[in-house]
């Protein structure tokens, strides 16, 4: 045991958990935490960030991709303060991640010193755990309570606060191993019971989403849908859980979801839902299953934590396990079809109908942007969003093929989409990947684009501009017609902005444009931003704000 300050600890914790990137903002309370990264010669990378929020946005998207913590480390006070947009967003996303926030010294503590905030008060409703560590030989402790916190149950985030004279104190400690999930997995008996009510439905739908899905937890539950004919659909901002182009597929219960879908899912005689909440999103603000129970409905919901399991929605059966263990005990269940023969190929017609291009009157016709993108980019592309209405574009006539390639905030956070596509980048750097963002979005993390510059990440960035808040201008002009106030914005040239950080930046004005400034922004050699001129009018697809008034 030997002797380490806790510091140095805390880096050696890391390291033996497989995490090997932290995101962040330097501070002066945590100088020694940056020393001893340094002591790691490259073992260990700070990738350096503009401004906290993008830096927890990057640890949450990692944790997102790899289903281990995301590393963020911020100074107090303001730093922190920053970042708690990353840690909400784990919370609602359910990912894990641990926020690592250097705090005053231990002998000023309770005298509001400078920017002192009481991190258990300030996190305590938007984190697993909140705790102060104020020994260093408890380092290793407290850093493998956090790893199992926030990966095992429902993951999420976790917030640890290190007073500075603390991080340079030393003292011996043991090392820790590696932490890995507990495995909870689906009782044999209740297997044998979801085979029975199946076998006994007529319209069965199910359901896929929630986080920590891996390729072979997709493959595995594709074997159960595939082999028992089931219709399948996922849950808001899941739709990389199973391929979309796969004869069961019907789309995603989200944002403006298929109206056929949404009444395919309210005429289901059972629904099976494998790995959301259920949440306001994906439930339409929880009218297509109203709480608590299903009416006319039996409801199976399969779930990692126990806590989730009869929270909003009373299941006829109520499976507590990862979405891992309970795709391998799906994949062996088979039952006799004939009761919903061809329910599932008639559900994928109606999305690929939905998921045609529409046509728009001005502007470029995103719709048909991202259906090009579908036809073009390698399966394995990486696509990220913030929130606004542009993403409802995307999330309608994108076509999902592999898991891990859908990286959005189901917490619906603004400037998730910049950070979230350099982390995607720099943890695939041979992947392509796509930062999708509306021109509001962009701006709130558009300074990472120096982070990207800065560590090599040649991200797309697409920066769809209507000259507006959409999604408030939307639900402005349907509660108040014509009445708009606070969502008009005037915007910079996104161009210019763009090779201001030595990014290539492309404008593209029409819809035929797009394909070659595409190409050209993927064989650049560096970060390219691609700045798409959209009308507002056009507010999101069949949709106009001329409609919206009413004419």
């Amino acid at each position: 045991m030997p002797q380490r300050t806790g510091a140095q600890h805390l880096v050696d914790a890391l390291i033996a958990n497989g995490a090997d990137i932290a995101y962040g903002v330097p501070g002066e309370s945590y100088l020694a935490l940056l020393d001893a990264i340094h002591e790691t010669d490259g073992g260990f990378r700070f990738i350096t960030c503009r401004q906290e929020a993008g830096a927890a946005n990057m640890a949450e998207a990692h944790g997102k991709m790899t289903g281990r913590p995301g590393i963020c480390m911020v100074t107090r006070g303001p730093g922190a303060t920053q970042a708690s947009v990353g840690v909400h967003t784990a919370f609602q996303d359910s990912t894990p991640m641990i926020l690592l926030i250097g705090q005053v010294g231990r002998e000023m503590r309770e005298r509001e010193a400078f920017q002192e905030i009481d991190y258990k008060a300030f996190f305590h409703d938007q984190a697993k755990w909140v705790a102060e560590i104020n020994d260093p030989a408890r380092v290793p402790e407290f850093m493998a309570r956090a790893f199992a916190t926030a990966m095992n149950g429902r993951p999420g985030p976790v917030v640890l606060s290190l007073p500075e004279d603390m991080l340079t104190e030393t003292a011996d400690a043991p090392a820790i191993r590696r932490v890995e999930t507990a495995q909870a997995a689906p009782a044999p008996e209740d297997i044998e019971r979801l085979k029975q009510m199946l076998a006994e439905a007529e319209r069965p739908f199910v359901i896929y989403g929630g986080t920590k899905w891996s390729q072979e937890t997709v493959d595995l539950a594709k074997e159960f849908v595939e082999a028992n004919d089931l219709p399948v659909s996922c849950s808001f901002r899941s739709k990389d859980h199973y391929d979309n182009m796969g004869p069961c597929y019907a789309g995603d219960l989200g944002v403006g979801p298929n109206p056929k879908l949404v009444e395919r899912v309210k005429n289901a005689d059972l629904v099976i839902a494998f790995g959301p909440r259920l949440g306001e999103m994906t439930t339409s603000g929880y009218s297509i299953f109203k709480p608590p129970v299903l009416e006319g409905q039996r409801f199976v919901h399969i779930h990692p934590g126990a806590q989730e399991l009869g929270r909003v929605y009373q299941p006829d059966l109520a499976i507590n396990a990862t979405v891992a263990s309970a795709a391998r005990a799906l994949s062996k269940v088979r039952v006799e079809a004939s009761a919903w023969k061809g329910q599932a190929a008639d559900a994928h017609a109606e999305y690929l109908a939905f998921a045609e291009p529409v046509e728009v009157k001005s502007g470029v016709n995103l719709s048909h942007v991202f259906h090009w993108l579908s036809d073009n980019l390698p399966t394995d592309s990486i696509l990220t969003n913030g929130a606004g209405n542009y993403a409802a574009w995307l999330h309608r006539f994108y076509r999902h093929r592999r898991c891990r390639t859908q990286l959005g905030p189901t917490s619906g956070a603004m400037g998730y989409g910049v950070p979230a596509g350099v982390a995607a980048k720099i943890r695939n750097p041979e992947a392509t990947v796509i930062s999708v963002n509306g021109d509001g979005c962009f701006l709130m993390c558009g300074q990472e684009l120096a982070t990207a510059v800065q560590h090599e990440a040649n991200v797309i960035f697409m920066v769809c501009d209507n000259g507006a808040y959409g999604t408030i201008r939307m639900h402005q002009e349907r509660d108040y017609p014509g009445r708009v106030e606070g969502t008009a914005l005037k915007n910079p040239d996104f161009v210019k902005f763009a090779e201001s950080f030595g990014v290539k930046g492309l404008r593209v004005e029409k819809t035929e444009d797009f394909a070659s400034a595409f190409e050209t922004a993927r064989d650049c050699g560096r970060p390219a931003l691609l700045h798409l001129i959209c009308d507002v009018e056009e507010i999101a697809p069949n949709r106009t704000i001329t409609g919206l008034r009413g004419g």
